[in-house]
């Protein structure tokens, strides 16, 4: 049987274009990761297996509409994927034998053998570990899992990193070429490995939640596929480390994602904080996110994770907005400065500082990150003074802030939002 191939093919021939297409579509949100990391065990090779991956993506684009939506779609597009790698690999076995591969390197040495968890053998923390391997870069690691693991565009990528998508591009292409000539192994480390490890495994996972909790681009706020494999490989990571960062990092997204069926409404507008119906909180996320928070702290010294978690759980247990302990979390805010200075983390705690004090220190606080090159291009710093001027009823300022916002905004309900928000500014500034 060929890869194109498919018995347990449903939806009969000449099925709809745009069925397809959707399919085509989840497909790739829910199985990229684990596709391309089958593949790469084949060809031991990123670039070629990222190549097949997409030639197999193509495929089923082309031939699902005849020959029906296979009804296990990631089995269709492993097979695909691996018939495809094969061929390449029997023509260019000459080739590729005076070329640096993946190592893929199984044995795990040491005692600990036989206590090591399932995860261990999973493909995707295979892959996940070897694009976060120290040798790259802190950037280029999280940046090549966004684009190998969670099939994110560069251009994707480059946004979460407030960079140019030529800057991306080839951060990515160095780092893959490192990955090979520095022959490093496609597996986990070892037990004895994993915790100076972990960290860097954490930043990842915490950029894809926060990448999928509010999408740079598209026709949705949330990318509930990106925030649903972060959340999954959170948990793994805690199972397989059970330690302080893992398990900081598992609280802070169960406290965040606790609010994700409030953050929208039916047409798909963003709904802020202060208008979010509490009562569809998710109860039962918010208090296993608690639990996870005083394990973490009881581990060690606080993590970054950990107080990021503690400012999520603040939130939660107000009843309503009004009853938000800002000074709390502007003091949280400044501990979390000291261990993880960040433009981004200047901008929550200068909006912190508004809310408890008030817009016009708000838009101070905001003010004094005007120079910072890192927000520059971030839309929501625009958005924040904005924010904080349509308070203060200063019509000019806030008009153009929200013009500012709109050019810096490609997230289509956000752009939405803001559109309405300037048009209620203008009407506003003529009465």
């Amino acid at each position: 049987m060929t890869g194109s191939e498919n018995p347990t093919a449903h939806g009969g021939a000449d099925a709809d274009t745009s069925d397809v297409g959707a399919a085509v579509a989840a497909a790739h949100r829910a199985h990229w990761a684990p596709v391309l990391a089958a593949t790469v065990r084949v060809t031991r090779d990123l670039d070629i297996a990222e190549e097949c991956v997409q030639d197999a993506y193509t495929q089923a684009l082309r031939t699902w509409p005849s020959a029906g939506i296979p009804e296990h779609p990631g089995a269709w597009l492993r097979t695909v994927a691996g018939n495809r790698a094969r061929d390449l690999l029997r023509r260019e076995s000459v080739w590729r034998r005076a070329m640096p591969l993946l190592v893929e390197d199984d044995t795990v040495p040491g005692p600990q053998d036989a206590a090591e968890p399932p995860a261990v053998a999973d493909d995707t923390l295979r892959l996940i570990f070897t694009c976060c391997h120290p040798a790259l870069s802190r950037e280029a690691r999280v940046a090549l899992t966004l684009r190998l693991v969670c099939g994110l565009s560069t251009a994707e990528v480059a946004r979460a990193f407030l960079v140019q998508e030529s800057t991306m591009a080839a951060r990515i292409t160095r780092a893959k070429k490192k990955i090979a000539t520095a022959r490093i192994p496609y597996r986990v480390p070892t037990a004895a490995d994993l915790p100076e490890r972990v960290s860097t495994v954490c930043d990842v996972v915490h950029l894809v939640f926060t990448t999928g909790s509010n999408a740079p681009v598209g026709a949705a706020l949330i990318r509930e596929d990106l925030v649903a494999s972060a959340v999954g490989l959170a948990r793994t990571l805690h199972r397989l480390l059970p330690v302080a960062e893992p398990a900081g990092l598992l609280a802070l997204l169960l406290l965040i994602d606790a609010r994700r069926a409030t953050r929208t409404a039916d047409d798909g507008q963003p709904i802020l904080l202060a208008d979010q119906d509490r009562s569809r909180w998710d109860r039962r996320l918010i208090a296993e996110g608690t639990d996870l928070l005083t394990e973490a702290l009881r581990g060690g010294p606080p993590t970054r994770y950990a107080v990021q978690a503690a400012i999520a759980a603040v939130h939660a247990e107000a009843p309503d907005f009004e009853a938000t302990d800002w000074s709390e979390i502007v003091a949280l805010y400044d501990v979390l400065l000291r261990l993880w200075p960040s433009p981004v983390v200047e901008l929550n705690r200068a909006v912190a500082v508004g809310m408890r004090d008030g817009p016009r220190a708000g838009l101070i606080a905001l003010d004094d990150l005007a120079a910072e090159p890192a927000l520059a291009t971030y839309r929501y710093l625009s958005a924040a003074r904005a924010d904080f001027l349509r308070k203060l009823k200063q019509w000019p300022e806030a008009i153009t802030a929200y013009e500012e916002a709109l050019v810096l905004t490609d997230n289509e309900p956000e752009r939405a939002f803001l559109a309405a928000r300037l048009a209620e500014v203008r009407r506003a500034a003529r009465s």
